[in-house]
């Protein structure tokens, strides 16, 4: 299928998207973004979900691409660098590692930048190939049919993804909600599809970093990637019948559910996680308060699966007694000891129950 001329998003008419059906889907996903950004506000430390859940979307954003983990494997990866793991719990670790490396980019800068895109596609797969520079990619079904060519010349991607940049931090030029300039860049990013490859990942990744840089959340926690494993065909079909059909509105009408399914699921293992910790902090500090801490708390939710080491390094402890801070809760049935080849690890139960409950 030869290359279709790839239309600058300026270019499409924003009153497209002012049909009722898309304002009423607009509102229903901007309220649910709302309150998914107040119950995430309501963790004291916010980084904790940034460290869970980004593992989760992880999982799930690589399983879009068929690479598969479990959730044992990835959270005992996680915790344990000497663990060689699979190649693709590997690969879902480093999508976690992109996300935060992004994040930490759009935070400290307010922008989104091509330069910003690159870093987080370098951290993904781990070299620096950059844009594509070599025509040949296609995009093809699961029968082996060519579906569609993107952009070959060097140049046309990067002229494209300057177009895309400008599109992405410049608010003043086209008068639509964020919510929808998402759904538009995220097709866009996908056709231009920049690089040899991780561009799917990168481009969820770029979502949510977007509606942090728009100030619609303080970090990233809204996960569309479940929602794109539950729908993966009407997911490809979408995007390629924009590119054949021009339907736009219906591509923005599917982010814009996926947006609001995302937020309200987010709402709901948000506040699991609220419970969870608040339970686990008063039962330390009643049952062991000579060593109860917040610090101690933070630990035990950043990681489904913690150990000696985690516990001497942000506590400042000893590992002697890191291990007996661990031992005993262990024997008071907060964490579960579990050993595994030459490690010990210690599982938060509720938390791995909570993350893992919610597989597609």
């Amino acid at each position: 299928m030869p290359t279709k001329q790839i239309r600058p998003l300026h270019r499409i008419d924003p009153a497209r998207f002012e049909a009722p059906v898309i304002m009423t889907r607009l509102a229903a996903a901007a309220r649910q973004l709302a309150e998914l950004k107040g119950v995430v506000a309501s963790i004291p430390n916010q980084q904790i979900l940034v460290s869970t859940l980004g593992m989760q979307e992880a999982k799930d954003s690589s399983a879009i691409e068929n690479i598969v983990t479990t959730h044992d494997e990835l959270f005992r990866h996680g915790a344990n660098a000497e663990d060689a793991g699979s190649p693709a719990t590997k690969e879902v670790f480093r999508y976690r590692q992109a996300l935060q490396a992004g994040f930490n980019l759009v935070r400290d800068s307010g922008a989104l930048t091509n330069n910003h895109i690159l870093k987080i596609q370098e951290e993904l797969e781990k070299n620096n190939a950059g844009f594509r520079r070599v025509p040949g990619t296609t995009l093809k079904d699961g029968s082996g049919r060519v579906v569609y060519t993107p952009p070959q010349s060097a140049a046309e991607i990067v002229a494209l993804m300057g177009e895309l940049e400008t599109f992405v931090n410049d608010a003043t030029g086209y008068a639509a909600d964020p919510l929808i300039r998402m759904a538009l860049i995220h097709h866009q990013f996908e056709s231009i599809h920049p690089f040899y490859d991780g561009n799917g990942r990168t481009g969820r990744i770029v979502n949510v970093l977007f509606l942090v840089k728009e100030g619609l959340l303080d970090i990233p926690v809204l996960y569309m990637s479940r929602h794109i494993v539950r729908t993966k065909s009407e997911y490809y079909r979408l995007l390629q019948e924009v590119r054949e059909r021009d339907t736009w509105e219906e591509w923005v009408l599917y982010m814009l559910t996926a947006v609001e399914e995302t937020a309200r699921e987010g709402i709901a293992m948000v506040t699991a996680i609220r419970g969870a910790l608040l339970e686990v902090k008063h039962r330390v500090r009643r049952d062991f308060p000579k060593f109860y801490s917040q610090d101690l708390i933070n630990n035990l939710f950043s990681y489904p699966y913690t150990k000696v080491q985690f516990v001497e390094e942000e506590l400042g402890v000893s590992r002697i007694t890191a291990t007996r801070y661990l031992d005993l809760l262990a024997a008071g049935g907060v964490l579960e000891k579990m050993k595994v080849g030459r490690s010990n690890f210690y599982v938060n139960t509720r938390l791995y129950e909570i993350l893992a409950g919610a597989a597609p």
